[in-house]
């Protein structure tokens, strides 16, 4: 079973983009979204996927820590489940990959719709309380915001 500890922030300035490298285009939709579990199938460039993630906070040892299970499928049944089966909204993103001064791994998601100009930084942990350098691009924290999971952000009122 695989799981993921990971933490959000808005993005304060542009001071990431030299070091990012060139971004990957997003397309991902939700066959599911409720409050146990989401079902999210997603397309990055010509790769697609389907993953299944439990809602925060089921885990009690860590609120952070979720179940994740990802597996590949075929690019076709990927655009054909996006563009028939999942539900509105349809989240389009440019992810960039950066490493941080302290060697941490950063993906830095620019919403393109629904919410254009969103820019969230995510850092991927092993544990919630492992520590990591905040770069000074960085602005407040919302991992436990559930406006600003991704499966909420079609229908998020972010202003």
């Amino acid at each position: 079973m695989s799981y993921e500890t990971e933490r959000k922030f808005l993005v304060a300035s542009q001071e990431w983009r030299p070091l990012a490298e060139k971004p990957s285009i997003i397309r991902q939709g939700y066959l599911n979204r409720d409050r146990e579990r989401v079902v999210r199938i997603r397309q990055i460039d010509d790769r697609a996927f389907i993953t299944i993630k439990n809602n925060p906070g089921k885990i009690e040892s860590d609120k952070l820590r979720r179940a994740e299970f990802e597996y590949a499928i075929p690019l076709d049944d990927a655009m054909f489940m996006l563009e028939n089966l999942c539900l509105a909204p349809i989240i389009y993103k440019k992810r960039y990959r950066l490493v941080g001064a302290d060697g941490t791994n950063w993906e830095i998601d620019e919403f393109v719709q629904p919410q254009p100009g969103l820019v969230i930084a995510e850092v991927e942990l092993k544990h919630s309380a492992d520590k990591f350098e905040m770069p000074g691009w960085l602005g407040a924290e919302v991992t436990l915001d559930p406006r600003y999971a991704n499966n909420n952000i079609g229908a998020a009122n972010l202003s």
